[in-house]
Parts: structure tokens; C-alpha cells; sequence
């Protein structure tokens, strides 16, 4: 996939049927179903993520019938997995209407039969390479992995993987999630794996967890999940996360502490999350109204206000729909055309590696 550069990128009777009728309901209907329903239920949805907070915001103003019902911020995919498991036959406030998930979670949640199918009304504009040609899932934006560093302790700001094994950086480097859990840490692994020359998959899974059971022996891991607070406060001097994460952690300690964000030259690596309503969703309606909404102009120049490159990106740049000020605002174009898109079946593998991998091999407990 290539969104902002030119990336190359068995159904039954009844999914065929709803992914039909889903797509043939118009806006109008929506809108009357969702004022029935009166309630869109998100989760894992931490406003600091890739401009969620002011696109929930622009959802509820454009739609103040409805509800916005927040989840558990801090979820991992898995989590929100097993939040629709855990509630299918449970319609109340618990029951998430909506996911936001890794793309190796896609495949995954649909062969169990998690989510539903819904094609949007810009379907066309999502590259292939990121969503189920059926409609169960489909990419919004995408990031690439980075060091988040609290400059006020780090005096040396590390460019590479390999430099976080240095003495310098005992007992400061973290990840942004829950390796056995956490997209966003998995493909961490992914990253540090492939720096060390592993390709994408089961190699990177392998290779990346050698890496942070290196880091571990060497006093420099800190099992506790970064956040800008951590960061802030000391505990996680050097957080790995996406960038864009990254750079609203800097925002958000505006200066205090100072913040510099690093992308590695080695395992440079971008991560795609997709989008998918849940199939036991208390709010079909709404659910499909939150998909319009972070699909349309609106909502992808919400992600790219949080500093994220999104599905519709080129399009929308072409067609002049991206204002200049948020284009001026977005890191350099440089690490973007080095970053390596795995692919689905890449991820899954190296998925695999991670999360059956990590607590024997690396024996770290991240929390």
C-alpha cells in the first residue's frame, strides 16, 4: 500500500446479501435509524491518537441525536476483539458498535465472524492493498514507527534501533502498548526486527523479539506501557510509537518537557489501522454514520490534523481538499518513501511470532 507515495498494492449467501443491502442504504435512512438507536458506542479511541478528539467532536456536532458512548481508551486490538466477543449477546452499553484495529487483526476478525460488512460511499478511493474486497474492513490512515525522546534526560537522542542497547539508555526505553496485545507494539517488534536485516513475518517476529530479550538482559527495557504522562514524568524517557503519536505527545507537553521524534533509517516501517463495524452491534445506523464520517473530507483531514497520512490522502491532495496549513504541519516527506508496508500476510506472521513468542523468549510483563 501507498497512500501518500504510490504503494503497489468464502463468503455465505448471507454476508453476500448484507454486504448488498449496506451498501445500498442511503444517508437519509442512516440518519433515521441512527435517531432511533440514539447512541454510537467506540472504543480504544484515546483522543490524542491521530486526531480522534476532534473528530469525535465534528461526529457529535454533526449528529447531535446521537450518543457517543467512549470504551476503554487505552485497548489493544485484541482487546477490542475480545470486548465483541466477551459482549455478543450483551446489547448495552459495554457492546462496542465500532473498531479501530490493526490491519493483521482484519483477516482475522472476520474468519471468526466479529464484523459485518459495509462499503462506503468513497469505497472506490481506498486503495485495494487495505481493505477486504468484501467490505468487513478498510484502512483510514497509516503512521510509521518512531522514538518519542524526553530530551531533558536524554542528552544523546537515539536515530536507530541498535542504539537503544547502549549503557546510556538504562532503564528508559519503552514500548507504546502491550506486545502480546498491542498492534502498535507488535509491529514495534516488526520494526526492530526487520533493522536487524530479518524479513517481514515469522524472520521479523523471531529477530525482533532476540532484540528486546537483549534489551531486557541489558537493564534498558522498562515493561510499562509509554504514554506522554510516562514520558513526562520520567519513567519512559524514549517511548517507541507511531509517529503520530508520537508527535502529539510533543504537542501536548508543549515544551515541558522537550521532545524530539526520530524516525529509524533501518526497519523503517509504516502500520495501516482499518476500520470495521462489529456484527453484533447495538447501533448498526450510527456505526455506519461514524464510517461515513471518518471516510468523508471532514474526517480524513481529522487524521491529518493528528498528523496521520490517511486512506484518501492522494486524492484529496490532488483535488486540492487538503488545507495547506495541515500539509505544512506533517513531518517530512523523507522516512514515508523509505517506510516498508507489510503485508497482511507479513503481519500475521510475524503477529503469531510476537505474541507466542514474547513472554518465553523476552519475559517481560508490559503494563
Amino acid at each position: 500500500m501507498n497512500i501518500r507515495l504510490n504503494l503497489v498494492a468464502t463468503t455465505s449467501l448471507v454476508a453476500l446479501l448484507s454486504v448488498s443491502a449496506a451498501s445500498a442504504q442511503t444517508m437519509e435512512e442512516l440518519i433515521e435509524g441512527a435517531k432511533a438507536e440514539g447512541m454510537l458506542t467506540t472504543i480504544a479511541l484515546p483522543h490524542d491518537w491521530c486526531g480522534y478528539g476532534d473528530i469525535i467532536a465534528s461526529f457529535k456536532a454533526k449528529y447531535p441525536f446521537l450518543t457517543v458512548n467512549e470504551l476503554n481508551p487505552d485497548a489493544g486490538s485484541a482487546d477490542e476483539l475480545e470486548a465483541i466477543r466477551a459482549n455478543k449477546d450483551n446489547k448495552g452499553p459495554q457492546a462496542p458498535d465500532v473498531i479501530d484495529i490493526g490491519l493483521s487483526f482484519g483477516p482475522q476478525s472476520k474468519a471468526e465472524g466479529l464484523v459485518q460488512p459495509y462499503k462506503v460511499s468513497v469505497w472506490d478511493e481506498i486503495p485495494d492493498a487495505v481493505k477486504d474486497a468484501d467490505g468487513y474492513y478498510y484502512g483510514a490512515y497509516y503512521g510509521v514507527m518512531s522514538f518519542a525522546v524526553n530530551t531533558d534526560l536524554v542528552d544523546n537522542v537515539p536515530t536507530e534501533w541498535e542504539d537503544l542497547l547502549k549503557p546510556e539508555y538504562a532503564g528508559q526505553v519503552a514500548l507504546a502498548g502491550d506486545p502480546r496485545a498491542s498492534n502498535q507494539a507488535i509491529l514495534g517488534v516488526l520494526s526492530a526486527g526487520m533493522a536487524r536485516g530479518a524479513a517481514a513475518g515469522t524472520a521479523s517476529g523471531e529477530a525482533g523479539l532476540q532484540f528486546f530479550k537483549e534489551l531486557n538482559a541489558a537493564g534498558n527495557f522498562v515493561p510499562v506501557i509509554a504514554k506522554a504522562g510516562t514520558l513526562a514524568q520520567g519513567t519512559t524517557p524514549i517511548m517507541v510509537m507511531w509517529d503520530y503519536n508520537a508527535l502529539a505527545a510533543r504537542d501536548t507537553l508543549a515544551g515541558n518537557p522537550p521532545v524530539e521524534v526520530t524516525v529509524p533509517t533501518k526497519g523503517t516501517l509504516a502500520g495501516v489501522y482499518v476500520q470495521a463495524i462489529s456484527a453484533y452491534a447495538p447501533h448498526p445506523n450510527a456505526a455506519k454514520l461514524w464510517m461515513e464520517h471518518i471516510f468523508s473530507d471532514e474526517g480524513q483531514n481529522g487524521y491529518v490534523k493528528g498528523y496521520c497520512h490517511t486512506a484518501r490522502f492522494n486524492t484529496m491532495v490532488a483535488q486540492g481538499k487538503v488545507p495547506q496549513d495541515l500539509l505544512d504541519a506533517l513531518p517530512p516527506a523523507e522516512p514515508y518513501e523509505k517506510a516498508y508496508f507489510p503485508t497482511v500476510e507479513e503481519q500475521d506472521a510475524n503477529k503469531n511470532a510476537v505474541v507466542s513468542g514474547w513472554d518465553s523468549v523476552v519475559g517481560a510483563n508490559v503494563q
